[in-house]
C-alpha cells in the first residue's frame, strides 16, 4: 500500500499537482510517461491501485492497458463494454463516476472486488473532443473521494491522454509503413520483351492506401495493378492490404478484368462496407502485344511511342470501389506497339493544391519520353516532384515494351 502523505491539506494539494504536471515527465517517452504518470497519480491521490483502460472502437471495448497496483488487470487482458459496469459507465456518459461501495452490482471486473478494493473514482480519457479510455484509481480502505480528487484525477487523465494519442500515431505510422513495405513488390517480374520500373513515396501526412502490384498468370499473362484507397494512415493501408489480396485471388478464377473489378467490388462492399478505392487493373497478353484495361475510377495510363509525343490512353473510367451500383465496368483493349512505353500513376502525382488535374495530367504527358523503363521513372519523378515533399502518395509504374531488335534476338 502506498504510504500516506503528512503535509497539510494545501500544501498536499500543490504537491499533487506538481507531481502530475511535472514537466520532467516529457523527457521520458510516451510509454514510459504513461507508466510513470499512473504511479504519480497513485501517489498524488494516496491511492492504492490506478488503471488506464483505452477505448477499442471497433469492438466498443474498454481494454485494460496499464496499470499501477492493479497489473493483473493488464496481463488479463481485461475488456469492459462501454456502458456496462464501472469504467463502461464512464465511457459512455463521459462523466467522472466515484463508488463508495464495489461489488459484482457496480462493477463488470471480478478482479476488482476480488482484490478487496473499497472505494473508487474515474474520469474519462478525452482527445480530439472524443472519450479515448477511462482512468480509475481505487482504495483498499473504505474512502470518500472529493471533487478536488476528481479534479486532480482528470488533470492527469489529460496528460494520458495526450501521450497516449501519441503514442497511437506513433504505432499507427510504424505499422503502415511496414505494411505498406511488405505488400510492395521487392521486385518486379522478370519479362522476355519488357522492362520495368517502379516507385512508392509515402506522402508528407504519412503512409496512405496507394499500390502498385505486377505478378504473371499460369497463362504467362502480365496483370498490372494500381490502387488508391480514400483515407491515410493505418486503417487505409490495412484495406489496401486486403484489396491486394483479394484482387490477386480474383485474378486467378477468371482473365476479364471487369470481371476481377466486380468480385473486388462486391468483397469490399460486404467486408468493408465504408472503404472506397479507385483502381487500374490490366491484363496484357504473353507476346505484350495487346492490353486489356478495366478503370474503377483511376485515371488511365500515359502511352508513349517513339518520336510521339506521349497521351493519355483512350479508356473509359466504369464507377470506383465502394460504390453500391451493379453496371459492369467497361473493358478496353489497347494495341501495345514495340518500342512502346506505359506510365501507370496514382493521383497524388498530377494532384496540386488549387489546380485543375487536367493540368498535372497534361504536365506527366509532357514529361513521360521513350527511354529505358528506369530513367523513365527518374525523369517523371523529377518533372513531377523535384525537390519538394508529396502532399500525397505516390505509386508509380513504368513497363516499356523494348524494341523489336533488342532481346531474344527479335
Amino acid at each position: 500500500m502506498t504510504a500516506r502523505l503528512d503535509p497539510g491539506p494545501i500544501e498536499d494539494q500543490l504537491r499533487a499537482i506538481q507531481l502530475i504536471t511535472d514537466a520532467a515527465l516529457s523527457r521520458l517517452d510516451d510509454r514510459e510517461l504513461l507508466a510513470e504518470l499512473l504511479e504519480r497519480t497513485r501517489d498524488a491521490l494516496q491511492a492504492d491501485t490506478a488503471a488506464v483502460l483505452l477505448l477499442d472502437f471497433a469492438s466498443g471495448q474498454l481494454i485494460a492497458t496499464a496499470a499501477a497496483g492493479l497489473e493483473e488487470e493488464v496481463r488479463q487482458g481485461v475488456r469492459i463494454p462501454v456502458g456496462r459496469g464501472f469504467a463502461g459507465r464512464i465511457a459512455a456518459e463521459h462523466q467522472p463516476v466515484i463508488l463508495d461501495h464495489v461489488d459484482h452490482t457496480t462493477v463488470l471486473n471480478p478482479i476488482l472486488w476480488a482484490k478487496g478494493i473499497q472505494s473508487m473514482m474515474g474520469v474519462p480519457m478525452v482527445a480530439g473532443g472524443r472519450v479515448i479510455g477511462v482512468m480509475h484509481v481505487g482504495s483498499l480502505t473504505p474512502r470518500r473521494f472529493t471533487e478536488h480528487d476528481v479534479e486532480l484525477l482528470q488533470l492527469a487523465a489529460d496528460r494520458a491522454a495526450a501521450a497516449v494519442q501519441s503514442m497511437t500515431a506513433q504505432a499507427d505510422r510504424l505499422a503502415a509503413a511496414a505494411l505498406q513495405r511488405s505488400l510492395v513488390p521487392t521486385s518486379l517480374p522478370v519479362v522476355a520483351g519488357a522492362e520495368m520500373a517502379a516507385r512508392y513515396i509515402p506522402g508528407s501526412g504519412g503512409v496512405g492506401g496507394d499500390w502498385y502490384d505486377v505478378f504473371t498468370l499460369p497463362t504467362g499473362e502480365l496483370c498490372v495493378v494500381v490502387g488508391d484507397v480514400a483515407g491515410s494512415g493505418l486503417p487505409a493501408a490495412v484495406i489496401m492490404g486486403r484489396m491486394r489480396s483479394a484482387l490477386r485471388a480474383y485474378a486467378l478464377e477468371t482473365r476479364d478484368p471487369a470481371e476481377v473489378l466486380g468480385k473486388l467490388d462486391r468483397k469490399m462492399q460486404h467486408f468493408e462496407a465504408d472503404a472506397m478505392a479507385t483502381v487500374l487493373y490490366a491484363v496484357i497478353d504473353p507476346g505484350l502485344d495487346r492490353m486489356d484495361i478495366c478503370l474503377a475510377g483511376h485515371f488511365p495510363p500515359v502511352i508513349a511511342y517513339p518520336g510521339q509525343p506521349a497521351e493519355l490512353a483512350s479508356v473509359p473510367v466504369g464507377l470506383i470501389i465502394g460504390i453500391a451500383d451493379p453496371a459492369p465496368r467497361p473493358v478496353t483493349s489497347l494495341p501495345i506497339l514495340p518500342g512502346a512505353l506505359l506510365c501507370f500513376y496514382t493521383d497524388g502525382l498530377i494532384e496540386r493544391r488549387g489546380e485543375l488535374i487536367d493540368d498535372g495530367l497534361a504536365r506527366l504527358c509532357r514529361a513521360v519520353t521513350v527511354e529505358p523503363a528506369e530513367a523513365a521513372c527518374a525523369t517523371v519523378m523529377q518533372e513531377l516532384v523535384g525537390t519538394g515533399s508529396a502532399r500525397d502518395d505516390i505509386a508509380l509504374l513504368m513497363l516499356r515494351r523494348l524494341p523489336a531488335h533488342v532481346g531474344n534476338g527479335g
